[in-house]
Parts: structure tokens; C-alpha cells; sequence
């Protein structure tokens, strides 16, 4: 049934338009659901299950939020009734591009923080910016409910590093419920109105958008300004495009149509979009007749992390692409393009926003699409200078050319905030040495913590940082990084070899002073995944032609004199001799098969 809501009553003045910023895990999603309780816009049947806002199965796995949601919830107030647009964001580092386009549709934000765990990376990451934006922000300390939970000392910390007052912080249990009142007040009393006209011509920015089967595209719209309504014509800026807009509505929870969306309001528009690469996220919509001045676009997110997606089965690479094809409807952040590898046959080659980003990309293609896939290694962007003069990009180790005509290598170097407990701080030194970090800065965010800034090679960092981080620090650490800013390494290819063959799908870049241990590691793990041959299989790491590291699958043998007792020994040589013969042809002619597991294993680092 469509509620039967007039929008119009629903002024500029009457509307708020919010988003929860915090470090992941902080209770984002809880909040959220208890505001849409508190605010009876999730029926009694739906309350306390599952968080409403992660629709996707890998946010309630990993509970965490990847894709920006968004929900509008009605709210009375002294006599007056007001309309709240909660953009709930995700709260992980790789996905702060979808944070901050989802910043551009609000006028203020919810800092989030935990009680126990206070301030982490990820909360001054996303303090700065909410802050670089110019939103109104309302501090909040959540699950002061649990028994260890430090709401003063967590208060004091919010005073000391974002000059908060002390008055303005507020406490909360998204859990319980406590505080969540007082909360929706101060949403109401503090945040700004935002500053929007209905008189004046259409100018919407469009802030996301998914793709649903059956209907097309969905935008998530803000309206700055004019209204939108079914049967109107719209121009995209960028994309020159334009369109009939054949839904509106608000998201309250789930797609609820309206007539009409007035300046001000966030709702979601259905205008018959084939596929999510029209709807640019960053774009404005306008009406064709009245053109206006469009809304600066978002800086596109730069992928930072490459990597080849493969299937198993080659037969099975029209239904991948058509997989990779939707899940990037909905991530224009990911980037694609087709590849052939004489290993793994024909894929593609995506660039990333970071490490979880790809993880969650792999898990989004196998439950939402039942792909099953290889992904190499992760690499990144080096810029190389040749001895031409000229600097070329190069991300995919198999393209890089012959060291002789290299000047210099120049890597990619993030600048990393960890936070880290005071006790765990050798450990998180240690990690970072390792990396080829260099130190910055150390200074005490408290008594117990210290804030650590690092320079790391993003190449370093790459595939299993923040777990030994997390891991180390007994899961206390939190990280976050900003960059890339490049300089000169010492950097070189290192290629595995099955039998004098290169399999260009295990090739990596490495750090030279570090070559000989990963080439070591590398044929150590494979000897144990490759399965034995009727031959023996030589696994070696090379650097140019120089073998690093080698190890051997033994071959399997056949017993083949195991019928014959007593006899002459002559008997039995001839029949090993005519064995060892049949391995030899069948290892010329024998292409070691590497199984899947192979290439999962070695995408592990140790």
C-alpha cells in the first residue's frame, strides 16, 4: 500500500537532511534502525532484526555498510512536523569516496562514537570530512549501555581533538534505546535547514544510484531546487542526456512513490536509465527547457589497488562479464577492462578503491551472481621513467618492460594514521618497519593510545596489512590513509616458473632488499598446492634469469614391477627404464595444471 504523504506541506524549513558518520563497528546501523523505530517508520514486526539500512548480504556478514542507503522518516515536534532524510554512509576507508558523496546531499552529520573503543583512524578520517564540507556536526557517544563503557573519558577526547563543547556532546544506546529522543531533538534544533528554493528552476544533484531488473536504474536525488514530478522531462549535465521521469518517491523505508519531490527533500527517481554508467554519480539534473549552472562534479575515486579477475572455467566468461557488468552499475568506482592471460585464459583487469573494497567486490560477484573466480594478485600503480626520457603508468606486473631500459621506478606512498594502545605499540612499530615505513610523528591521544603517522608503499600494505594489524593488537589498532604521493624504490619483477614455463599470472612487483624471502615463500607455498604429476614439476622464482628459490613436486610412481618375485634383476630395469621414458615424453608434452587452490594460496600473504 503507498502512503498517502503531501509532500508539499514539507518546506525547505521543515527539513533536515543527515548522515551518520563513524569508525566501522561504531553502531551506525543500530542507530540508524532505532531512529527508524523511534520515528515509526519500521513496523513492529521489522524491529530488531536484521539492520534495515545493510541490504546487501556482505554487509550483514561482515557487518559492515558498503553501499550508501538512504531513508526518509517523518517527526513531530511541538506542533510542527518535520521530514528527516538519514543518508546512512559506510564507515571503511576504501569506501570514503562513498562517504563523501554522500555528504554533498546533507547539511550536517552525526559524529559516532563508541564508548568503549573511543576515537579511531577512521573517525577523525571521516570527522575532517564532514568538516571539509562545511556540515553542522552533532557529536554522540553510543553504547554507553555496555559495562566497560568510559562516556566521560570517551567526551574528553571529542573536546581535545575536534574542540568540541562539552554541553553539545550527546549519549546514547542504539541498543536500548536511551537517548535516542533527545537525539531526534537536536537533529530538529541544531542541524541547518537546507538552503533550498521552490521557486526556482530544477537543479537535483544526483548522489546514487543502483540498478534494480525490473525497473532500471534508481537515482537517489537531492533537490535543490524546483520540483520533479511522473512525466517530467530531465537533462543529465555531464552526460547530456535526456529523459521521462516515469516514478518518484520518497525511500521511507523501502520505495514508496509520491507525486511529486520538492526542493529540499531527498527521495529516489526511476527515468528508464539502461544502465548505471548514465546516471554518474556527482551529476545534475535540470530541466532541458531551463538550463542552469550544474554542481561541481565529485572528484572521481582513483583506483588504487589492481587486480585480474578470472572464471575457473573459460566457458563461463560471458556469464562473469555480464556479472562484472551490473555489479558495476552499481560501483562506478571500480575499474574494468578485458584481459587475456596464457595462464588463466581471457578475464579482466579491475582497479579498486583498496583491499576490502576488492574482497567485497569477489564476495558481492560469488552471492549475488554465483561467479566462481580467480583473482591474482593484488598490484599497484608504479610510474616508471625510462631512459627515453619518457614515464610511462604501469600497474600489471607482466607489462613491465626490460630493466635495462628503466632510469628509475617511482612507487606510491600513502600517509597512514594508526591508532594503537599504548602496550601494543612495539608490535605496530615492528609491523611498520617491516613494511618499509617511515615514521613521521608520535604523539599520545590519551593516556592509554597513541596516534602513529607513517609513510608505507602502498604495495607494502596492499594485501594483508590491516589484518596483522588487527591481529597484533589483539584487533584494538585501527588505520587510515590518504594519498598516494609517489617517490624512487628499489624495486624489481619477480616471476614464477612451473617447469621453464612463466606463469604470468603469479608474476609481482617486489622491493628488492625483500625478493629473495618472498620468492622463497612463494615456491614453498605452491609445492604444496600444485598436485603431484606422473613427472616431477621444478617451481622456481626468478628475477630476470636468475633463479631465486626452487622447489620440486615429486612425481608419482606406478609400481610397475610389482608382480614380479624372484626373477632377474635385468627384468625389473628395463621396466623402470621404459617407465622413466614414458615421464620424459610425457613431461615435454604434459602442461602442469595449476589448480585454483594455487593461486588462492599465493593471493595469501603470510
Amino acid at each position: 500500500m503507498t502512503k498517502k504523504i503531501d509532500l508539499q506541506i514539507y518546506t525547505p524549513d521543515k527539513i533536515r537532511n543527515f548522515s551518520i558518520v563513524a569508525h566501522i563497528d561504531h553502531g551506525k546501523s543500530t542507530l540508524s534502525d532505532r531512529l527508524l523505530e523511534a520515528t515509526e517508520t519500521l513496523s513492529g514486526h521489522k524491529k530488531h532484526a536484521e539492520q534495515f539500512l545493510d541490504k546487501l548480504q556482505v554487509e550483514r556478514e561482515r557487518g559492515i555498510t558498503v553501499k550508501a542507503q538512504t531513508v526518509s522518516m517523518f517527526y513531530h515536534q511541538n506542533n510542527e512536523e518535520y521530514l528527516l532524510n538519514l543518508i546512512d554512509t559506510p564507515g571503511h576507508v576504501d569506501f570514503s569516496y562513498e562517504v563523501s558523496r554522500s555528504l554533498y546531499a546533507c547539511q550536517g552529520a552525526i559524529l559516532l562514537v563508541d564508548a568503549v573503543d573511543g576515537i579511531q583512524a577512521q573517525t577523525m578520517a571521516n570527522f575532517y570530512l564532514a568538516f571539509e564540507q562545511g556540515l553542522k556536526i552533532i557529536p554522540v557517544i553510543n553504547k554507553i549501555d555496555l559495562q566497560n563503557a568510559q562516556p566521560e573519558k570517551i567526551a574528553q577526547e571529542l573536546q581535545m581533538l575536534f574542540d568540541f563543547n562539552a554541553e553539545d556532546i550527546l549519549f546514547v544506546s542504539a541498543k536500548t534505546g536511551e537517548g535516542i529522543p533527545q537525539l531526534l531533538e537536536a537533529i530538529v534544533k541544531r542541524l541547518p535547514a537546507p538552503a533550498a528554493h521552490l521557486d526556482q528552476p530544477l537543479k537535483a544533484l544526483l548522489f546514487d544510484s543502483w540498478f534494480d531488473e525490473y525497473r532500471g536504474v534508481v537515482c537517489l536525488v537531492y533537490l535543490q531546487s524546483g520540483s520533479l514530478k511522473k512525466g517530467d522531462q530531465i537533462e543529465l549535465a555531464q552526460m547530456e542526456k535526456n529523459y521521462e521521469i516515469l516514478e518518484v518517491g520518497l525511500m521511507h523505508p523501502n520505495e514508496t512513490p509520491q507525486p511529486t519531490l520538492y526542493a529540499g527533500q531527498v527521495g529516489y527517481i526511476i527515468a528508464g536509465m539502461k544502465t548505471v554508467r548514465d546516471a554518474r554519480v556527482g551529476d545534475t539534473i535540470f530541466n532541458p527547457k531551463e538550463p542552469i549552472q550544474p554542481f561541481p562534479g565529485f572528484k572521481p575515486a582513483k583506483p588504487m589497488v589492481f587486480a585480474g579477475i578470472y572464471p575457473i572455467d573459460s566457458s563461463d566468461f560471458n556469464d562473469l562479464q555480464e556479472a562484472i557488468e551490473k555489479l558495476t552499475l552499481n560501483d562506478a568506482s571500480v575499474s574494468v577492462e578485458k584481459k587475456t592471460s596464457t595462464a588463466l585464459g581471457i578475464g579482466f583487469r579491475c582497479g579498486f578503491l583498496g583491499l576490502l573494497h576488492m574482497d567485497v567486490f569477489k564476495q558481492r560477484l560469488e552471492q549475488e551472481y554465483d561467479q566462481v573466480v580467480i583473482v591474482t594478485a593484488p598490484s599497484v600503480l608504479y610510474k616508471l621513467k625510462l631512459k627515453s626520457g619518457e614515464t610511462v603508468d604501469i600497474e600489471n606486473p607482466s607489462e613491465f618492460p626490460d630493466p635495462t631500459v628503466i632510469e628509475e621506478i617511482l612507487e606510491p606512498i600513502m600517509d597512514a594514521t594508526i591508532i594503537v594502545p599504548q602496550k601494543f605499540i612495539g608490535n605496530i612499530i615492528s609491523l611498520c618497519e617491516e613494511k618499509l615505513g617511515k615514521q613521521k610523528e608520535m604523539t599520545f591521544l590519551d593516556t592509554e593510545r597513541i596516534i602513529l603517522k607513517y609513510e608505507l608503499p602502498l604495495n607494502e600494505i596492499a594485501t594483508d596489512f590491516y589484518d596483522q594489524l588487527k591481529s597484533l593488537s589483539s584487533g584494538y589498532a585501527s588505520f587510515d590513509y590518504e594519498g598516494p604521493f609517489y617517490r624512487p624504490a628499489d624495486l624489481v619483477k619477480l616471476d614464477i616458473l612451473l617447469n621453464g614455463q612463466q606463469v604470468d599470472a603469479l608474476s609481482i612487483i617486489v622491493h628488492k632488499e625483500k625478493a629473495y624471502y618472498v620468492g622463497r615463500n612463494l615456491t614453498e607455498k605452491l609445492r604444496k598446492v600444485i598436485p603431484r604429476q606422473m613427472y616431477d614439476v621444478a617451481i622456481q622464482a626468478a628475477i630476470g634469469a636468475k633463479i631465486i628459490a626452487r622447489e620440486t613436486v615429486k612425481a608419482f610412481r606406478k609400481d610397475v614391477t610389482g608382480y614380479l618375485y624372484g626373477g632377474d634383476i635385468t627384468r625389473k630395469m628395463k621396466l623402470l627404464e621404459k617407465q622413466k621414458k614414458g615421464k620424459k615424453r610425457m613431461k615435454q608434452i604434459g602442461k602442469v595444471t595449476v589448480p585454483q587452490e594455487a593461486f588462492y594460496t599465493i593471493l595469501k600473504k603470510d
